[in-house]
Formats: C-alpha cells, sequence, structure tokens
C-alpha cells in the first residue's frame, strides 16, 4: 500500500518578484526630488547673495563719487585756490552745466543732463570718469588688496551750478535756511554757489546701476 504524505504549501517565489525594485525606485525618486528642491533653493540663495553684493557695490560706489566730487569741489574754491570756480573752466571744464531750463540741448527732454539724471541704462555722454582722489584709479582692475572687489565700469559724473546761494529774503536764484553767505553777512552776501553733482555707477555686474545725488555750496568767485 502506498501511502502520499501532504507538505506544507510554500508561497511560490515568483509570487514576490518585483517588489523590492519598485520600493527602491520609489524611495530614488523622493530622494531626486528632495535634492532638486534642495539645490534649487541654494542656487537662488546664492543668486540673491551676488544681487546684494552686486548692490552694494553700486551704492558705495555712486556714494564714493559724491563725496570725492566733493571735496574737489571744495578745495577748489577760490578761498583756497583764488581762481573763479566757474563751469567751463579749471576743475569744471568738461563735466559742468550751468542750470538753464530754456536749453532744450542740456535740459530738454532727451538733453544731455536730463538723460544722464534719468535714464535707466549706462549713461556718459557729456559726463566726467571718477578714478578717485588721486586721478589715476582703476575701479575696474581687481585690487590684490580686496581680491575680486572690483566694479564693470568706472563711475562717472556731471556737476550743475544751479545759481548763488541766498537767504531767507533774498531775491532771485535758490535759497536756503540762514545767512549762509560768506562771513555771514545776509543777502548782500551771494557769491557762493549751489552746485548739483549727479554720479552713475555700477557694481560688479554692469547690469546694476545706482544714480545718486547731493547738493554743494561752494564759493565761485
Amino acid at each position: 500500500m502506498t501511502y502520499a504524505r501532504s507538505c506544507p504549501h510554500l508561497p511560490r517565489a515568483k509570487s514576490q518578484r518585483g517588489v523590492v525594485l519598485i520600493v527602491a525606485l520609489i524611495f530614488l525618486v523622493l530622494l531626486t526630488i528632495l535634492a532638486v528642491s534642495a539645490s534649487g533653493r541654494s542656487l537662488l540663495q546664492e543668486r540673491m547673495a551676488g544681487g546684494l553684493r552686486n548692490s552694494s557695490l553700486a551704492d558705495m560706489s555712486a556714494e564714493t563719487t559724491l563725496r570725492g566730487v566733493e571735496w574737489k569741489l571744495w578745495t577748489s574754491t577760490t578761498k583756497l585756490t583764488g581762481t573763479p570756480l566757474l563751469c567751463g573752466s579749471g576743475v569744471l571744464a568738461g563735466s559742468c552745466y550751468r542750470y538753464d531750463p530754456s536749453n532744450a540741448a542740456v535740459y530738454g527732454p532727451n538733453g544731455i543732463v536730463t538723460k544722464f539724471r534719468t535714464g535707466t541704462t549706462w549713461v556718459t555722454d557729456g559726463a566726467a570718469t571718477y578714478q578717485g582722489a588721486d586721478g589715476a584709479t582703476d575701479f575696474t582692475a581687481t585690487d590684490p588688496s580686496y581680491k575680486n572687489a572690483k566694479l564693470a565700469k568706472n563711475p562717472v559724473y556731471i556737476i550743475e551750478d544751479m545759481g548763488v546761494e541766498l537767504p531767507p529774503g533774498a531775491s532771485g536764484g535758490l535759497h536756503e535756511s540762514g545767512a549762509t553767505g560768506t562771513g555771514g553777512s545776509g543777502t548782500v552776501s551771494t557769491s557762493r554757489h549751489v552746485y548739483r553733482i549727479t554720479a552713475r555707477a555700477t557694481g560688479a555686474d554692469g547690469n546694476t546701476v545706482r544714480v545718486m545725488e547731493s547738493t554743494f555750496a561752494a564759493k565761485s568767485n
């Protein structure tokens, strides 16, 4: 007589094929998504840091230009040099304009000064280049002291002679508060002129442009 022995049924191996691969692929996709997201955030932060650096360089460059030109005006006054500080002569040759709204070539919609003060792109027409207190600094060259701290373009500026500075109560011209004339002699003292300085500067990237202005009073004659 033959006896048949029964054995417990074992799960078929083929029913588990591919499960591990599918799970691994799912985790791989999730890790890829996380990596791409982290990389995108890093690139965005790098661009933001670069933009902030360019903005700071442009701001500092424009401010430096204004202070440098103010110092140039101050040290060129007749009180110190004995030479009249007039547009078109001396230190004001080529980059200074007398304020005259009727002069369309200078103050019209497409005038030299109007375009320089309001243009959204890099404008150099009618402007002077600022190259430091020594007049020989190239801000576009790499300075070993600051490694990569350099500008895309050297700053430029213009100066406008806005007219005499008069205290309150005086007629004609511009005026500021207080008897600011030479010697404090009031309305009869009109030898000081108000100069408007406009500076344009870039950051390390030429697409970052800053335009700043200041007014400065100096003895003109």
